[in-house]
């Protein structure tokens, strides 16, 4: 987990950028922790991969400020840039050489990457055994994980990896959040990841950043997000909703969210809940149960964004 008494790895201040009338990033600013792994959500076309583009020099900001590990990318893009890793699309190989002579060729690019190193990342992306392999043998999880070694080579202080589970079986995701998280909890790289599936990103994350339409709604902790959905819901399972909900009207109609054949979800505050299934009790209505119900990270995610919008 992140440490923010410690200085930030990245800091990311009013970085804006524009394409013709359009604002892909509308001043976006944050602070990415030694440590964490940070999860960019929103959904296709939210800005989320013109941010990335900008961290990583492929694009230049309109306006604002980037700094990796104390270098402004600006004026010491060079010391800026040997922080960062990370894969932004598809990780670009030479389908006909093994995964080892790729991170060879790769580590020509960086001083002092020895081979011993070049063993440590085929390690800890679990292909030591497949390293002799030529690429164009393996599956697309495979390629995904030796594009992270060779994004782990140089021992970034940033990792950034933009969609990096698109196309992965359940199999390869899994694997592809285990590493990640070793990075961040043992190796303490700031891990920046985006995504549009909301599912990971709570399995993923420690801390998340909400953006939709170019704009930063909300930076939060998976466990703040689902606090926020919709407040508290308590499922009241009775035979008889209709005749409950009837009780209820007087004091909590406009809590009342949804009813079934058996039960009645109410909106209200935990201090609330005995006084009101003490009302139904006392209108004549049976209780055979009462359940706190589970937020969903959607749910959060679509309240804050003000919903509307395609989210897969």
């Amino acid at each position: 987990m992140a440490d923010q008494s410690i200085e930030p790895a990245l800091i990311i201040k009013d970085a804006t950028k524009t394409f013709g009338k359009k604002t892909a990033v509308d001043h976006i600013s944050f602070d990415l922790f030694p440590g964490e792994v940070f999860g960019f959500l929103g959904p296709n076309g939210a800005g989320k991969t013109t941010l990335i583009k900008m961290v990583m020099g492929f694009i230049r900001p309109d306006e604002g400020t980037i700094i990796i590990n104390g270098f402004n990318r600006k004026t010491h893009y060079e010391k800026a840039m040997s922080s960062i890793g990370g894969i932004v699309e598809n990780p670009e190989m030479y389908a006909n050489l093994s995964a080892r002579l790729n991170l060879k060729m790769y580590a020509r690019l960086h001083d002092n990457i020895s081979d011993e190193r070049i063993n440590e990342v085929l390690e800890m992306v679990g292909l030591s055994e497949r390293a002799d392999e030529a690429i164009r043998k393996f599956s697309l999880g495979m390629k995904q994980r030796i594009g992270l070694a060779q994004s782990l080579l140089h021992r970034p202080k940033v990792l950034i990896l933009d969609e990096p589970t698109n196309g992965l079986d359940p199999a390869g995701i899994h694997q592809l959040r285990d590493i990640l998280k070793h990075c961040a909890h043992e190796e303490g790289v700031a891990v920046m990841v985006s995504s549009h599936l909301l599912s990971e990103m709570q399995l993923m994350c420690d801390r998340i950043g909400i953006i939709n339409k170019g704009k930063l709604l909300q930076i939060c902790s998976i466990e703040e997000l689902m606090n926020q959905a919709n407040g508290s819901i308590y499922r009241i399972k009775t035979s008889d909703p209709v005749r409950a909900k009837k009780i209820l009207s007087e004091s909590y109609d406009h809590s009342i969210t949804h009813l079934t054949a058996d039960t009645l979800d109410i909106e209200i505050d935990e201090s609330q809940i005995n006084e009101c299934v003490r009302v139904l009790i006392n209108g004549g209505s049976d209780i055979l149960g009462v359940q706190k119900v589970e937020s969903s990270l959607e749910e959060a995610f679509l309240e804050i964004t003000g919903g509307g919008i395609d989210i897969e």
